[in-house]
Formats: structure tokens, sequence, C-alpha cells
């Protein structure tokens, strides 16, 4: 029997990249699988019809993750068309380089609703229909242990925050046998970020392993942490990043 047979998944972020990948992951482990998307509706539709095609249960839900009314909506339309959430999975996230002497507040404001409010949201709503012994998984990175370059540092001071998030939660839900980790990847082999854009020769310098990570790699760490033989592993922040941060 597949190893999440029975178990619902919310991935928050799912119609692309590693969120897809995650998300039919878990699919093809057995979960029903809702995804949220903002601006790729025809993208989010593809990746539920995949699972339900390979026969498992999907759902695509609109959901822009700076609209903290939205995303909570968005729980609540998985949670009644599954009955419960067992898995959450907080992938959506925002990516603004930028000099701090002149960022702009709007972009500091979207990075702080996308990367830390919406996590925060999606999980205490999540709660609420949630079982012990449920899994929350955040979707974080390893800048924010190790920022390289300039232009940065909102977005490592959003990982940080999720990072320091994750110890926290681990204690406040450690009664309810809830798992909370945080997966922090390096360079991703993605449409935003791809092995061949502008930036892969910079960043591939930096990586003890000479190439891009994979999202179905981000998916099998994520499925793994979202399995029963991860229950004894919580308040973790994991790296998964070609030795970036070594």
């Amino acid at each position: 029997m597949p190893t999440l047979s029975g178990k619902s998944a919310l991935v928050t972020g799912g119609s692309r990249g590693i969120g897809a990948a995650i998300a039919k992951r878990l699919a093809k482990d057995g979960a029903d699988v809702a995804v949220t998307y903002s601006s790729s509706p025809e993208r989010a539709q593809q990746v539920a019809d995949q699972i339900v095609k390979d026969g498992g249960k999907a759902l695509a839900i609109k959901a822009d993750a700076a609209d903290q009314a939205a995303v909570r909506a968005a729980v609540e339309q998985a949670s009644k068309a599954f009955g419960k959430i067992d898995i959450l999975v907080n992938n959506a996230g925002v990516l603004a380089l930028g000099p701090i002497a002149n960022y702009p507040v709007e972009d500091f404001e979207r990075a702080l609703s996308v990367n830390v409010r919406s996590v925060f949201t999606a999980i205490q709503e999540s709660l609420r229909h949630m079982p012990d012994g449920g899994r929350i998984i955040t979707i974080g990175s390893v800048n924010s242990e190790r920022m390289p370059f300039v232009g940065g540092s909102v977005y490592a001071l959003t990982k940080g925050a999720v990072a320091s998030f994750t110890k926290g939660l681990a204690r406040d839900l450690g009664e309810r046998k809830i798992t909370v980790n945080n997966i922090q990847p390096g360079p991703v082999d993605t449409e935003a970020n791809p092995a061949s854009g502008p930036f892969a020769e910079t960043m591939l310098g930096l990586l003890a392993m000479k190439r891009y990570g994979r999202g179905d790699e981000i998916a099998a760490l994520t499925a793994y942490l979202a399995g029963p033989e991860a229950g004894y592993i919580t308040g973790a922040s994991l790296l998964i990043d070609g030795g970036f941060a070594a």
C-alpha cells in the first residue's frame, strides 16, 4: 500500500516548478492533493488532471498567497473536499532582490505577506482540520543560512523567519504529534531559475556538486517528511543544496 494512502495534502504554489513536483509525488505516494495557484489556472489544472489521470484525487484552488483571506478560504475548500488536511506544504514564495538602501517598501511588504504571513495563516487555519500526527512542511531556502551575493537581504530575512518559526511550532504542536519541518533547497532547475539561465555560471561556482538540483529531489525529501518513517523528525531545517552552504 502506498505510504500516504488515506492522507490528504494541501500544497501552496503548486502549479509549477517545485510545488508541482511535490504535488505529483505526494499523489504518487497515495495522498489526495489540493494545489493553490495565483495566476496560472491552466498550469494548476494540468497538475490536477495529471494526478487524476494517474488514479488519484486532486483539486486546483485559486489563492494568491499575498491575500491572507484567500489563503484561509483555500484551506477551508481543501478540507471540505477531502474531509481533513493531514499534510500541509507551504511552498508558495517570492524572490525580489535589490540593495537595501532603496528597496521598495511595496516589495518588502509582498515578500513578508507571501513568504511569512501566508505560512502563518495556512498553518493556523490548517490546524483546525488536521488530525493529530499530521505533517507541516515549509519550503524555505538555503539563503536563510548563506547569502553570498548582494541584494538578497530581504529574501534571507523572510527565509530566516520561517526557519525560526519552525522550531517554535515544533514545541507548540509536539503534544499533538504533529511534526513541523523546513526544507531549505539550494539552486533548483525551474522556469524561474533555469540551470541554463543568466545566473547559472555564478551559482554553479558556489555549489560543491557543480549542478542544479531537480524538483523531483525536493519532492522526494518532502514525501519522506510527510510519511510515517519521519515521525521523529520535527523542528528541523534540512538542507538539500548540493553543498551550497558547505
